[in-house]
């Protein structure tokens, strides 16, 4: 099953050097999840081959702008396409003012169905769940209200071995109970376990988002141990002084963060305007974490 996120945007508030505001695409098992929409996000969709109505979740972190101003525009060129499916929106209660009153004022009625689930940023909650995949937000410290968001994958089935099952001919429509623990018995009578047949399942993965915020101990619990970690990372540490004034988190504070949380790997972004070279902020993480890549616009992480 594909686990893998697609960076739109990678800048904070100010777009500078090719390079846009916040905005991925998780990619589970060919569902599409859209985590925050910054300006030009439906454009940078359409760049990299997203078809916007394959996305049915949009989660919005908080509401400064970099965040979530593409947001009306995506919604509505979702109406003009012809939409039909609902869309469910996470996200600042506020939100579903806000976006009430565009629609209000210019006279738009959107012709699908717009759910909205205000998120709570004074704790941790499971908002979105399916049979293989959890969602869950988490408060992060800015200067609004903001939360991030974790993806967690349910149990994952166990891998057939080819060769046995070719060998005794089991059909296909037995595959499924195999894989999940249930004997096989043939014709005959002759009974096969499960766990003959079967390689162990493959690790489930988690994949967390940490929006903007400034370095503390609340969240840490909620980013323990995933695969890949996004933290932001907006300023070098010679401006950690800035970075708290301003409610963000140096790369070095990620790369702590990262280490102390026993993630797999992190990955940076958010970048300050005043950065041309991102190489920097990547050196100085790597120093204290190995594992660290650069959120680049354009590539998928695998998960």
């Amino acid at each position: 099953m594909r686990f893998e996120v697609l960076i739109l945007g990678n800048s904070s508030a100010t777009p500078m050097f090719e390079r846009h505001p916040t905005s991925q695409v998780v990619n589970y098992n060919e569902q599409l999840f859209l985590i925050d929409c910054g300006e030009g996000t439906q454009m940078q969709l359409s760049k990299y081959g997203i078809k916007s109505n394959r996305i049915d979740h949009i989660f919005i972190s908080h509401l400064h702008g970099d965040h979530y101003l593409g947001l009306v525009g995506l919604v509505s060129s979702m109406h003009l396409v012809g939409r039909k499916a609902d869309l469910h929106i996470y996200g600042p209660e506020p939100l579903k003012e806000i976006l009430e009153l565009h629609f209000k004022y210019s006279e738009t009625v959107i012709r699908y169905q717009i759910i909205f689930h205000p998120t709570n940023p004074e704790k941790e909650e499971v908002i979105y769940e399916s049979r293989m995949l959890t969602v869950s937000s988490f408060p992060l410290i800015h200067r609004i209200a903001c939360t991030g968001f974790r993806f967690d994958e349910g149990k994952r089935a166990a891998t057939l071995i080819a060769e046995k099952v070719e060998e005794l001919k089991i059909p296909k429509v037995f595959f499924a109970s195999i894989k999940k623990g249930i004997d096989y018995e043939d014709p005959q009578g002759n009974k096969y376990p499960a766990c003959e047949l079967t390689l162990p399942a493959p690790e489930s993965r988690s994949y967390a988002f940490c929006s903007d915020t400034v370095r503390h101990p609340i969240y840490l619990k909620s980013i323990e141990g995933v695969d890949l970690l996004y933290h932001e990372s907006t300023f070098l540490h010679d401006m950690v002084d800035r970075a708290k004034e301003t409610f963000h988190t140096t790369s070095l504070e990620a790369a702590e963060i990262a280490k102390e949380t026993h993630v797999k790997k992190l990955l940076l972004g958010h970048y300050s305007a005043r950065y041309r070279t991102l190489q920097p902020l990547l050196e100085e993480a790597q120093h204290i974490f190995p594992k660290t890549e650069l959120s680049v616009e354009g590539k998928w992480f695998l998960v």
